[in-house]
C-alpha cells in the first residue's frame, strides 16, 4: 500500500508517541492538515492564534513533562513567526520538534510565493534541520528529529517539508532504527560528545574531599537529566549549600534545610555571599550566564571549579573551570558519590553553615513599599491555594523574578519560563502546552501587562479547547523590569515604558469569552481568587487584572558590573 509524505508523517509521529501537536494551516502544509482531519482520533491538533505560541505551547508541553514537543507551521512567514519560540527552547534546552511546510522543490531557491530558507534561518538556534527533498527519506528523518531533539543536551531541531513532497506516495518501508546506522551515528556523534574515565570520577572526589567551604551551584541541566534525587542525596552527602538558576527552581526543595535559594542578579543574599566565600564551587548542568555570574572576572574568586556538564562546549565557555567532566549529570553525580566516604564527609565546616543561616535571613522586607497589592502577597496566597502539585509559568520581566523569589517550588518541571532568551510573550501558550499535558495538575500563569499584550489573542485557544488556566496579571501600566532600570540607573527618565493605554483586561477577557475580575488590595485579590478557581474548576480560564504600584522593585538587585555579592536590598 502506497502512503504520501503526508501520511507518513503522521503514521511517524504516532510510532514516536505524539499525541497532541500545535499549529496554525497554510499553503504549503494543506496535505499534513488534511491527514490530521483524517487522523484526529489518533493526533489531536491545538490551533494556536499565532504561530510562535504554536512553538511556545510544544515547549511548555515539552518542559513540564520531558517529552518532545511538536509544532507545525506553514511556509514563509508561517515558518519565520516559529523563530523566536525556536530561539526560546534553543537557550533552555528544551526538546521540540518544528515541522514546517515549503514550496515545491521546483519552487525552491526562485523567490516563490512565501518562500524562505527557513533551515538557514535556523541554523544556529537548532540542533539540527532537515530540508526533505525525497518522500523516501522522510520517516527516517522524523526518526532522527525525534532522537536528536531528546539526546544528549536536549534542544530544539527543525524538519522542512516542501509540499510536493507531502503529497508524493511511495510504499511505506520500516525504518533502519539501528543506532549504529550511517547518518543517525554521525548526528549522534556531533551532539552527544560525552567521555568521562574512572580518574575523571576520582580527581573531582579529590577536590571535594579537599573542600572546606564546597557550595553546589545547579542549573536546569539537573531536571533535565531526572538527576534532582541526585543532587539531594550529594548535598547531603558532602553537606554542601546548594544554590540553584532560575532553570533549576523546583531541583531541590525550596524548604530544604541545604537549599539557599536562587543565585544571580536577583537571587538571595545566601546564595551570593556564599559562592563568593566557597573555596570549591561544585557546577552542575549549569552554563555560568552573565545573569548569575555579573562580573565573570571576580566571580567565585576564592574557590576552585569543578563543572559537571553534559555540553562540553559549556566546560571553560564563560569561567575558566579547574576541572570538568563531560556526561550525564546523574551518572556523574552517581559515580562521584560511589567515589566518597559512605558517611559523608567530616562536619568540619559548621562555621560556614552558621554563617549561611545568617545569610539566609537577610531577605527584603514583605513589603518593599507600603502598598494595598504587593506581589508577594499575590504569589504567596496563590501558591498556598495551589498546592505543590502546581505548574507556575511566567512571562519575562518583574513578575518573573517575584515568581522565582516567592512561590513555593517544590517540584522539578512545575516553574516554567523563559530564562536564556528572556521571551515577553512565552507564557500564554507556554501554559495552555503545560495544562493539555498535565490535565489534573493547577497551572497558574503569572504575566505583566507588557507580556500579556504580547499574547492575548491566545485567550481565545484557552476559551475554544476549555483548557483551564489560571491567569494573573500584574499590572503596574508599565514595562515594570525596564523602568526599575530606568528608574535606578538613568536618572528616572521614563523613556516609552509607560503603558497607560487601553485595553481593559477585564473586558479583554470577557470578549474572548473568559471570565475576569479585578483586583486593587488584598481583600479584591482573595475574592477574585476564590472565583477564578471555581472557574478553573469547572473547566474555565480565568483572569485576574491585579493593580500593583508602578513603582515596586524587585530586589535583592545586583547593578550592572557590581561582583555578585554587592545587591540593593
Amino acid at each position: 500500500m502506497k502512503y504520501s509524505g503526508a501520511r507518513i508523517l503522521i503514521e511517524s509521529l504516532v510510532e514516536h508517541g505524539v499525541d497532541t501537536v500545535f499549529g496554525y494551516p497554510g499553503g504549503a502544509v494543506l496535505f499534513i492538515y488534511d491527514e490530521l482531519y483524517k487522523h484526529s482520533d489518533r493526533i489531536r491538533h491545538i490551533l494556536v492564534s499565532h504561530e510562535q505560541h504554536a512553538a511556545h505551547a510544544a515547549d511548555g508541553y515539552a518542559r513540564s513533562t520531558g517529552k518532545t514537543g511538536v509544532c507545525i507551521a506553514t511556509s514563509g512567514p508561517g515558518a519565520t513567526n516559529l523563530v523566536t519560540g525556536i530561539a526560546t527552547a534553543y537557550m533552555d534546552s528544551a526538546p521540540l520538534v518544528a515541522i514546517t511546510g515549503n514550496v515545491a522543490t521546483k519552487l525552491l531557491g526562485k523567490d516563490s510565493f512565501q518562500e524562505v530558507d527557513i533551515t538557514g534561518i535556523t541554523m544556529p538556534i537548532v540542533k539540527h534541520n532537515w530540508i526533505v527533498k525525497d518522500v523516501a527519506e522522510l520517516a527516517e528523518i522524523v526518526h532522527e528529529a525525534f532522537i536528536i531533539a531528546n539526546s544528549g543536551r536536549p534542544g530544539p531541531v527543525l524538519i522542512d517539508i516542501p509540499k510536493d513532497i507531502t503529497s508524493d506516495e511511495i510504499e511505506l518501508m520500516p525504518v533502519q532504527k539501528s543506532p549504529e546506522s550511517g547518518r543517525l551515528q554521525r548526528l549522534l556523534a556531533r551532539n552527544t560528545r560525552i567521555t568521562f574515565s574512572g580518574a575523571d570520577i576520582e580527581q573531582a572526589a579529590l577536590m571535594i574531599r579537599g573542600a572546606k567551604y564546597p557550595f553546589i551551584y545547579a542549573g536546569g541541566g539537573v531536571i533535565s537529566s531526572g538527576a534532582c534525587n541526585e543532587l539531594k542525596m550529594f548535598a547531603e552527602r558532602i553537606k554542601a549549600p546548594v544554590a540553584l538558576t532560575l532553570m533549576a527552581l523546583g531541583a531541590l526543595d525550596c524548604d530544604h534545610p541545604l537549599c539557599t535559594g536562587m543565585i544571580g542578579m536577583h537571587g538571595t543574599v545566601a546564595s551570593n555571599k556564599a559562592v563568593q566565600k566557597s573555596d570549591l564551587l561544585i557546577t552542575i548542568g549549569a552554563r555560568f550566564s552573565d545573569r548569575v555570574t555579573s562580573r565573570a572576572d571576580i566571580f567565585a574568586q576564592n574557590a576552585k571549579i569543578l563543572q559537571f556538564d553534559i555540553d562540553p562546549a559549556e566546560i571553560n565557555k564563560n569561567i575558566k573551570t579547574d576541572f570538568g567532566i563531560t556526561g550525564n549529570v546523574k551518572l556523574i553525580l552517581q559515580r562521584v558519590m560511589e567515589a566518597l566516604p559512605p558517611s559523608g564527609m567530616s562536619d568540619s565546616a559548621s562555621g560556614w553553615h552558621d554563617e549561611i543561616a545568617q545569610w539566609k535571613a537577610k531577605v527584603p522586607k514583605a513589603h518593599h513599599r507600603e502598598t494595598k497589592l504587593h506581589p508577594r502577597f499575590i504569589i504567596e496566597e496563590t501558591g498556598k491555594r495551589l498546592g505543590p502539585e502546581s505548574i507556575v509559568v511566567t512571562d519575562v520581566g518583574q513578575h518573573q523574578m517575584w515568581a522565582a523569589q516567592f512561590y513555593p517550588h517544590k517540584r522539578p518541571r512545575a516553574f516554567l519560563s523563559s530564562g536564556g532568551l528572556g521571551t515577553m510573550g512565552f507564557g500564554l501558550g507556554a501554559a495552555a502546552g503545560a495544562k493539555i499535558a498535565n490535565p489534573d495538575r493547577p497551572v497558574v500563569l503569572m504575566t505583566g501587562d507588557g507580556s500579556f499584550r504580547m499574547n492575548c489573542a491566545e485567550l481565545s485557544t484557552l476559551a475554544v479547547y476549555k483548557i483551564p488556566v489560571l491567569v494573573i496579571i500584574f499590572n503596574n501600566k508599565t514595562l515594570g523590569m525596564v523602568r526599575q532600570w530606568q528608574h535606578l540607573f538613568y536618572d528616572k527618565r521614563y523613556s516609552e515604558t509607560t503603558l497607560d493605554r487601553p485595553p481593559d483586561f477585564v473586558k479583554l477577557a470577557e470578549a474572548y469569552g473568559v471570565s475576569g475580575c479585578r483586583a486593587a488590595d488584598e481583600k479584591s485579590f482573595i475574592e477574585a481568587l476564590n472565583a477564578a478557581l471555581a472557574d478553573n474548576a469547572a473547566g474555565k480560564t480565568a483572569l485576574i487584572d491585579a493593580l500593583i504600584d508602578i513603582d515596586e522593585m524587585v530586589l535583592p538587585m545586583v547593578p550592572g558590573g557590581k561582583p555578585v555579592d554587592e545587591q540593593l536590598l
